[in-house]
C-alpha cells in the first residue's frame, strides 16, 4: 500500500525496483486492489506469463507501445523494460492514480502516459505496437478497432475467442471474426494461460495471441462492403450460401442478390458460410459491382 509519502515501509521501494522487476502480486498489494469479476477485472499475476508476453513483442517495432487495460501494471512493468515509451490506459480512476505514482519516475522522463478512461472512446495515441491483456467483455469490439490500424498486436484474450480468430475454413470456430482478423494480419496462437495466474480466477482459460499486418493474396474492391458481406452470410452460418446470401441484403446492402446468384459458382452457392474461404468471399464481393451493386 502506498501512504502519503509514498510506499509504506516494508513495501518494495519503487525507487529501488528496476522496470521489469516488480512483483505483480506486489503491485496488487499496494495498489490496495482485489479485482471484481463483475467488472471483468481479472489481473495477471504470474510473473514468468507477463515476462513472456513481453517478449513476444521482440521482433515488433516498440518505439511506442499501446497498453490496453493496463490493471496495477503487472505488464507495464515489463513493457517499460523492453519500449522506449508506453502509452497506458486504464478505465479505473483509482488505478490511474496508481499507476502514476508507482511509475512516476518513467511518466517524469516522458517514457509512460497513463491515460484515464474507457479504451472504447479516448483517442489513441500513433503508437508502433500494442501488447495488452484485453478486458474480455469488450475483445471484439477492440479487436475490430486495432486491426484497421495495421500496426502489430500482442494480445491476452479468452481461449474461445483466439480459437476464432485462428479458426481455418471448414471448423466449428471459423466465422466472421476469423475472415475480418485474417483480412488484416497472419494471426497465430502463441500459448495457452490457465485462469490459476490471475487474480481472481476467471472462469475460462485464456490464450496469448499475436497479429502481424499483411495484405491478403485476394483484392477485393471496397473493404467495408466486403466486411459487410461477410457479417451479413454469417448471421445465418446454418444455412446455405445462397439463402444467406437472399435473406441479409438488409445487411449486406445488396441492390439484386438473384442477379448475383445467377452470376456465381452453384458449388459456391450450395457450401455453408463456414466453408468458404476468405478469398472466395472476395470473389462473390467483385461480382456484386458487375450483378447491380451496392445500395448507396
Amino acid at each position: 500500500m502506498t501512504g502519503p509519502e509514498g510506499p509504506v515501509a516494508g513495501d518494495q521501494s519503487v525507487s529501488s525496483v528496476a522496470d521489469g522487476e516488480r512483483d505483480p502480486r506486489a503491485l496488487l498489494d499496494r495498489a490496495g486492489v482485489t479485482g471484481n469479476p463483475r467488472a471483468d477485472q481479472h489481473f495477471l499475476v504470474d510473473g514468468r506469463v507477463l515476462d513472456r508476453i513481453a517478449g513476444y513483442a521482440d521482433p515488433l517495432d516498440r518505439s511506442h507501445v499501446l497498453e490496453i487495460g493496463a490493471g496495477a501494471g503487472g505488464l507495464t512493468d515489463r513493457l517499460l523494460a523492453v519500449a522506449d515509451r508506453v502509452t497506458a490506459i486504464e478505465r479505473d480512476r483509482r488505478l490511474v492514480g496508481f499507476l502514476g505514482d508507482e511509475f512516476r519516475t518513467a511518466v517524469g522522463a516522458g517514457r509512460l502516459d497513463v491515460v484515464q478512461g474507457d479504451a472504447l472512446t479516448v483517442d489513441w495515441p500513433d503508437y508502433t505496437a500494442c501488447v495488452s491483456n484485453l478486458p474480455y467483455s469488450a475483445s471484439s469490439e477492440l479487436l475490430f478497432r486495432l486491426l484497421p490500424r495495421g500496426r502489430p498486436l500482442v494480445l491476452l484474450v479468452q481461449r474461445e475467442f483466439a480459437d476464432r480468430l485462428t479458426a481455418a475454413p471448414g471448423t466449428d470456430d471459423y466465422g466472421r471474426l476469423s475472415v475480418t482478423a485474417g483480412h488484416y494480419a497472419a494471426i497465430e496462437r502463441l500459448e495457452v494461460v490457465p485462469p490459476s495466474v490471475f487474480v481472481p480466477p476467471p472462469a475460462v482459460e485464456s490464450a496469448v495471441v499475436r497479429a502481424v499486418p499483411r495484405v491478403p493474396d485476394y483484392a477485393v474492391p471496397d473493404e467495408a462492403r466486403f466486411l459487410d458481406l461477410v457479417t451479413a452470410v454469417f448471421t445465418q452460418r446454418r444455412k446455405t450460401m445462397r439463402n444467406a446470401l437472399r435473406n441479409t441484403v438488409h445487411i449486406s446492402g445488396l441492390v439484386d442478390a438473384d442477379a448475383l446468384l445467377e452470376a456465381s459458382d452453384p458449388a459456391l452457392l450450395d457450401a455453408r458460410p463456414g466453408q468458404v474461404t476468405p478469398a472466395e468471399f472476395a470473389r462473390l464481393c467483385g461480382l456484386v459491382a458487375e450483378t447491380g451493386g451496392w445500395e448507396p
